[in-house]
C-alpha cells in the first residue's frame, strides 16, 4: 500500500472517507452502511470510490454476498478505526459532552468460553464495579476477529487464527484445554466395564459435536482418525452450549466439547466424563485485541480479571 502513504495523501483524505469506509467494514454491506450513515447507497459507493482512487488500490470487494475487505483494506482499517474513534472522542470533548452513562466494555467470546469463564468474570466485575456494563457477543472465531478489527469489540476471548487473520492483533494466553467426552450420569457407557475407554463404543450413541470449520471440530475429527475411525452420519452439529448440554443431560448422546464448557456440570455431577484419552486436542485460549489500540480503563480492568480467573477453572 505504498501509494496510500504518499506525502500528499493525508491532506486529501477527509473524515467522510474514513467514516464511510469504517461503516462498510463493520456492516459488511454497502446498503446497510448507507442506512447507518443516513446516505444513499450511490453516495456511499461514490465516497468509497474516491477513497480507493486516492489510495491507488482496491480496499473493498463488492459482490452478491456483501462487501469484503481486501488485504490492503484490512491494513487500512487498522488505522482508520483508530482515527475515527479518536476524532469522535475529541469532538465530544470540544462540545463539552457530559455523558453520565455507565461505562460499557464490548467483549467477544467463543460460545464455549462464554459459558465457562465469562459468567464468573462478569460476576466479579459487577461486584467490584456495580455500574459497569458488559456487552457480550458470541460467535465463531472468524466472525469475532472481523468485528474486532472493525472496532466493534474492545477485545475477544478466543483462539489464535491463521497468520493473515492475526495481522494487527495481539494474543495473550489465558489457558489451554483439551476435548472431553461427557454424558449423563447413569449412561450405559459408564455402567459397562471397559466400554467407556473405547472410542469405538462411543459410535453406538448419538454424538453432539462442534460445527465444521471450528478448532474443536478439527480436533474431534483428528481424534477419531488417530484411532482409525470416522465420524458417523447423523451427528448433531452445534455451537450452542445450552443445546448441547441439554441433549447430553436428557438423552444417551455423547457431547464432545472443550473441557471447560462442561466444567460446571461435571463439578456438580450433572454430567460425567468418559475415561477416554484426548491427547493432542489441547488448544490455547487467550485475549485478542488490536495491537495499535489503547484499551479503555474498564476494558483493561476486565482483561486483568479474566487473566486472574483463568488460572482457577471452577
Amino acid at each position: 500500500m505504498e501509494s496510500a502513504f504518499s506525502a500528499e495523501l493525508p491532506s486529501r483524505i477527509r473524515f467522510r472517507h474514513l467514516s464511510c469506509f469504517v461503516a462498510i467494514a463493520q456492516e459488511r454491506n454497502l446498503r446497510r452502511a448507507a442506512e447507518r450513515l443516513h446516505l444513499s447507497q450511490p453516495a456511499v459507493s461514490k465516497t468509497l470510490g474516491e477513497l480507493e482512487a486516492l489510495a491507488g488500490v482496491q480496499l473493498v470487494e463488492r459482490g452478491r454476498h456483501g462487501a469484503r475487505l481486501t488485504a490492503a483494506g484490512e491494513q487500512f482499517l487498522r488505522h482508520a478505526v483508530g482515527v475515527t474513534q479518536a476524532l469522535e472522542s475529541a469532538t465530544a470533548a470540544l462540545m463539552g459532552s457530559t455523558d453520565a452513562s455507565a461505562p460499557v466494555v464490548h467483549v467477544g467470546a467463543l460460545p464455549t468460553v462464554a459459558s465457562s469463564l465469562l459468567p464468573r468474570a462478569i460476576a466479579h466485575l459487577h461486584a467490584q464495579r456495580p455500574h459497569a456494563g458488559v456487552r457480550l457477543r458470541t460467535g465463531t472465531n472468524v466472525e469475532l476477529l472481523t468485528a474486532l478489527k472493525a472496532g466493534e469489540l474492545d477485545f475477544i476471548v478466543g483462539r489464535m487464527a491463521e497468520p493473515d487473520r492475526m495481522q494487527g492483533l495481539s494474543f495473550e494466553l489465558l489457558y489451554a484445554e483439551p476435548l472431553a467426552l461427557v454424558v449423563r450420569p447413569g449412561h450405559p457407557l459408564l455402567s459397562q466395564p471397559g466400554a467407556s475407554a473405547s472410542l469405538q463404543a462411543v459410535l453406538d450413541y448419538p454424538l453432539v459435536i462442534a460445527t465444521p470449520g471450528t478448532v474443536p471440530r478439527h480436533h474431534t475429527e483428528a481424534l477419531f482418525q488417530t484411532h482409525g475411525l470416522r465420524l458417523p452420519a447423523g451427528v448433531t452439529e452445534t455451537l450452542s452450549v445450552s443445546v448441547a448440554r441439554l441433549l447430553a443431560c436428557r438423552s444417551d448422546a455423547v457431547w464432545i466439547t472443550p473441557e471447560r464448557a462442561a466444567g460446571d456440570d461435571l463439578a456438580h455431577g450433572q454430567l460425567a466424563r468418559l475415561d477416554i484419552a484426548t491427547s493432542g486436542t489441547k488448544e490455547p485460549v487467550g485475549l485478542l485485541r488490536r495491537s495499535a489500540a489503547m484499551p479503555s480503563e474498564l476494558a483493561s480492568a476486565f482483561m486483568e480479571l479474566l487473566t486472574e480467573l483463568a488460572q482457577t477453572p471452577n
